[in-house]
């Protein structure tokens, strides 16, 4: 029986196991794929206390080699159910069951698609949604990518050092990026931005050729020959786990009120919450958050 179980090895998961285990709690971490959860794609960190820069992989590495030091176990299982038995909480994943007084459900986000025909298909074969993931393959080559915020011109401005072209694609003229990456993307001369604009159709059989792109307001098309197409239209919550047992909003998010859930022992943190601010801080602080409410009960 463990004290805590935590679903997911982001920033937010790992703060908690860390807070855990410097309680004396019996913390077990589960994740379905790798640690860091998002922010381990992320080129460069710039707007964490005290850290003037590091690289997300970095980060989330530290993150996760600090819980480990401090005794936390993690282990790489997918959740696919959470069971409540009166005050006892039992966590099903592939291969085995396991049960905790508290559960802290920490799943994040995933990358939204565009939803469009041959997205899938062609994923991996010219659409990708890490920049920092598959932009070395595309040097000194023609791309695209689309989005208004600050994922998509931080990959855009990362790929102009790498691509021939980049072409930055918006359904708006204005933008949710701060300010500072607008006007550093403005100023790159390989970069051109089509506003008003979105993706209409991916060519293509076996690789990604061109994409179709539709002028919102006037309707016209223009086709865009291109070798990869980079999406950052923002995220999903990974909330799957909670449907049925939880409130859950309109948009997928697990209804929170300081961490806390609707069923007694559990909480949710990180991305997956409702919350008014997702960034790397607040996703520590709800890890920190959620562990004093377990302490205080």
């Amino acid at each position: 029986m463990y004290d805590v179980i935590i679903i997911g090895a982001g920033p937010a998961g790992l703060t908690a196991s860390i807070y855990g285990e410097r309680a004396n709690l019996k913390v077990l971490v589960l994740e379905a794929n790798t640690y860091g959860g998002q922010i381990v794609n992320a080129s460069n960190i710039e707007n964490y206390p005290a850290i003037k820069s590091i690289s997300g992989f970095d980060f989330a590495t530290a993150l996760y080699n600090q819980a480990l030091e401090l005794g936390a176990e993690i282990k790489f299982e997918k959740v696919n159910k959470i069971e409540v038995d009166n005050n006892k909480k039992i966590v099903v994943t592939d291969s085995n069951k396991y049960e905790a007084n508290n559960v802290i459900i920490a799943t994040g986000a995933a990358n939204r698609k565009l939803g469009i025909d041959n997205e899938q298909k062609l994923t991996g074969r010219g659409i990708s949604y890490c920049a920092t993931c598959d932009g070395s393959f595309y040097k000194n080559k023609d791309v695209a990518i689309v989005g208004g915020g600050n994922t998509a011109f931080t990959d855009a401005i990362y790929l102009s050092n790498i691509a021939n072209k980049v072409y930055l694609i918006h359904r708006s003229e204005k933008f949710k990026s701060e300010e500072k990456y607008v006007e550093e993307l403005k100023n790159k001369t390989n970069v051109e931005f089509i506003l008003n604009a979105e993706v209409e159709k991916l060519n293509g059989d076996n690789k990604l050729e061109s994409i179709d792109i539709k002028n919102i307001i006037t309707n016209e098309i223009r086709n865009l020959k291109i070798d990869g197409l980079f999406v950052a239209v923002g995220q999903s919550p990974s909330s799957d786990i909670a449907f049925g047992l939880l409130d859950i909003n309109s948009k997928g998010y697990i209804v929170s009120n300081d961490t806390f859930t609707n069923v007694p022992g559990i909480y949710v943190i990180g991305d997956v919450r409702t919350k008014k601010v997702r960034q790397l801080t607040t996703a520590t602080s709800d890890g920190t958050i959620a562990i004093m409410n377990i302490l205080e009960k």
